[in-house]
Parts: structure tokens; C-alpha cells; sequence
């Protein structure tokens, strides 16, 4: 009802001349699933109503009068004025994949940089089923590395003690999973030499650094 009231009663404000505008919108976003999420978009001095939307629907609403009125806890929001201008900061808790999408500030101001998008990625699971390997001299071996349950799939490169493998010696295979997320199968083929780590990496934008998962080749030449 309060989001029905404000964008009727309040949507005649951009009929009256009020000359504020957004002087920064938020910008775009990649986190992983389960943590925050946060947009900032600051406005020049006479705005009166700031409403953040999500995918098009409003989740929350900052009034120059009393502040921000939240009705979830799942978005909340910080505010902040320097000089004549004020920053909403809308935080998105827990995110999850179906956040995914658009991200848009509204004054009711006809307005250019007043949407950002939101990415949400899913840091699944990675396994070498064998932690060690026995190898025989001119013995030639797969090695399987399998990614479960991420999104987007991640990409795969495979390492030898600290070197990367070069691509030509691995096939990696993507198939769609569960409520939305991927699989990916990575078959890796070699003739060891010598006792050596190989290590599977798995790598999406959000993470920091690569999962891995290892696996020791003993090399036997009796």
C-alpha cells in the first residue's frame, strides 16, 4: 500500500519543476551467493522520495522527510549527506541466484545512470576423487576433476607442482545441474615422469582466488 501511494501521489512531483537529479547511480555488481550485496546512488539537493526497485518491483524507500521505510530485512539501507548531496546505500542481505538482474534507483526524474546490474554466483563444490596415485614408468593415466553446483559454470586449468598445463592436454565438459546451477567434468591425460602435485582449479568472477583440489602422483620406476 505505502509503495502504491508513493508512486501515485508522490509521481506528480516530476510535473512541478523540481530540478534534482541523480549526480550518481549505482554500479554494476558480481558477489557470491550468501553474502551482501551493495549499490549506492546519491541525488542533488530537492529530491523528496528515493525508491530502489529490483528486477521492477520496489523493495525500499528513502524519504528526504524521515528516512528510509524498510519492510524486509533482507534490504536495508544506509544514508549519507556531504554537502547538498545524499546517498542512499541499499544493501541486499543473503543474496541468492534469483536476485540476479537489474538494480534501479528512482526519483521520479527522467534520468540516464539510475540502473546498475546485479550478477549472483554460486561457489560450488570441486573434487579429485583420489587424493594420491601410484604411476609406473611409461604408464599413461586420466586424472578427473569434477565441479558440482556452481554458476556460472567455472572455468578449469590444471597445474603440475607450480606450472599451469598447457590446455591441449585436458578436455573440460559443461552440462546444466539443478535449480539453475552447472556441472563440469575435467579430464586431464599425462605420462608422469617423476612424483609430482597436480592441482584441478575452478574459478567464477566472485571468488577472490581459485578453489582447487589436488592430487600427489608417486611415481614408481621399480
Amino acid at each position: 500500500v505505502l509503495y502504491m501511494y508513493l508512486w501515485t501521489d508522490l509521481g506528480s512531483l516530476t510535473g512541478l519543476g523540481f530540478c534534482y537529479s541523480i549526480t550518481k547511480g549505482p554500479e554494476n555488481a558480481t558477489v557470491l551467493a550468501g553474502s551482501e550485496a551493495r549499490f549506492n546512488c546519491t541525488v542533488s539537493a530537492g529530491w523528496r522520495v528515493l525508491i530502489w526497485l529490483c528486477q521492477g518491483s520496489p523493495v525500499l524507500t528513502v524519504l528526504s522527510s524521515q528516512g528510509s521505510v524498510e519492510t524486509t530485512e533482507r534490504f536495508t539501507s544506509r544514508n549519507y549527506s556531504s554537502g547538498d548531496e545524499f546517498t542512499s546505500e541499499l544493501i541486499i542481505h543473503n543474496t541468492q541466484l534469483s536476485d540476479s538482474g537489474r538494480v534501479e534507483c528512482s526519483i521520479q526524474q527522467p534520468s540516464t545512470n539510475n540502473f546498475a546490474f546485479l550478477s549472483v554466483q554460486v561457489n560450488g563444490s570441486l573434487l579429485i576423487k583420489n587424493s594420491t596415485l601410484t604411476v609406473k614408468d611409461n604408464q599413461t593415466i586420466e586424472i578427473v576433476c569434477e565441479a558440482l553446483g556452481w554458476a556460472p559454470a567455472p572455468d578449469i586449468a590444471w597445474m603440475t607442482n607450480d606450472s599451469l598445463v598447457d590446455k591441449s592436454s585436458y578436455v573440460t565438459q559443461q552440462s546444466p545441474g539443478s535449480h539453475g546451477l552447472h556441472n563440469a567434468l575435467s579430464t586431464l591425460t599425462l605420462t608422469p615422469r617423476d612424483t609430482e602435485v597436480l592441482t584441478c582449479l575452478a574459478d567464477i568472477e566472485a571468488l577472490p582466488s581459485p578453489q582447487n583440489a589436488t592430487v600427489t602422483l608417486i611415481f614408481d620406476n621399480s
